[in-house]
């Protein structure tokens, strides 16, 4: 089945798609239409609190597709599989896209539980979703505009919002102490291992991209220990916050 025919006649504005730990925000959309992936021939994540599927209806009033669960490189996934998901939606009519992310801090005023916008990042992963002459401008790929009004969105929700730099790492190791102090020379203020391959494929479509890195540990210099249990309960306990704030902010992305 083609996703276009499981959505029913359903066509989204804004493709959002949720990292580890925030996939409760699916739960509140309105008038709910659920397609797991498998259904429409997409790869399902292997990685605990990625649940596989689309939600498909309105949030905050907008015609939003839910994006409940990813696949990443470390699963054996290629970059382009990566961004099969990003292309579906913008084959369903997708202007927009919310990317969103668990990711550990390497800026020293960060802590657990900081939300900070993406304005730029770095793939260090030696892969891209693109083949073949597929030239992309990524200067602004974070829409400069979007980071104002997620700025905006975090003052009216009533949360602190930081901005910076995520790495994107292949995974599925955690950084070593000697790669987060690399990682600080390259001007990079958080590090996870997805979001980059999602943001160039959707540059490449044409989508207007707003990232968000929920920050679930703070790599402190000297070494930090880092298990997938601490990222869970983090995004469990801060996701509603920046659920908060992408109510606020997809108002602007509509139309």
């Amino acid at each position: 089945m083609e996703l276009t025919e499981a959505l029913q006649g359903f066509v989204p504005d804004v493709l959002v798609t949720l990292g580890s730990g925030l996939g409760a925000l699916a739960d509140e959309v309105a008038d709910p239409l659920v397609v797991p992936f498998a259904d429409v021939g997409l790869p399902t994540s292997t990685v605990p609190g990625h649940q596989g599927r689309f939600v498909a209806g309105t949030l905050a009033g907008v015609p939003v597709l839910v994006q409940q669960g990813r696949v990443h490189l470390y699963e054996g996934f290629s970059g382009r599989e990566v961004a099969t998901f990003v292309r579906a939606a913008a084959a369903v009519g997708a202007r927009a896209f919310v990317v969103t992310n668990a990711a550990g801090g390497i800026t020293a005023d960060l802590s657990p539980g900081d939300l900070m916008v993406l304005t730029d990042h770095l793939n260090l992963t030696a892969t891209s979703p693109l083949e073949g002459p597929d030239f992309v401008d990524l200067t602004g790929a974070y829409d400069p505009e979007l980071v104002r009004a997620a700025h905006a969105a975090a003052e009216q929700a009533g949360e602190r919002l930081a901005q910076g730099v995520y790495a994107g790492l292949r995974g599925p190791a955690y950084e070593t102490p000697a790669e987060i102090a690399m990682l600080r020379v390259l001007g990079a203020d958080a590090v996870g291992m997805s979001t980059v391959h999602e943001v160039v494929q959707a540059r490449a479509l044409g989508l207007r991209v707003a990232g968000f890195s929920l920050i679930t540990n703070v790599h402190r210099p000297g070494g930090t220990p880092t298990h997938h249990g601490e990222v869970m309960d983090v995004g469990a306990t801060a996701g509603p916050r920046l659920a908060e704030v992408l109510r606020h902010l997809l108002p602007a992305l509509a139309g």
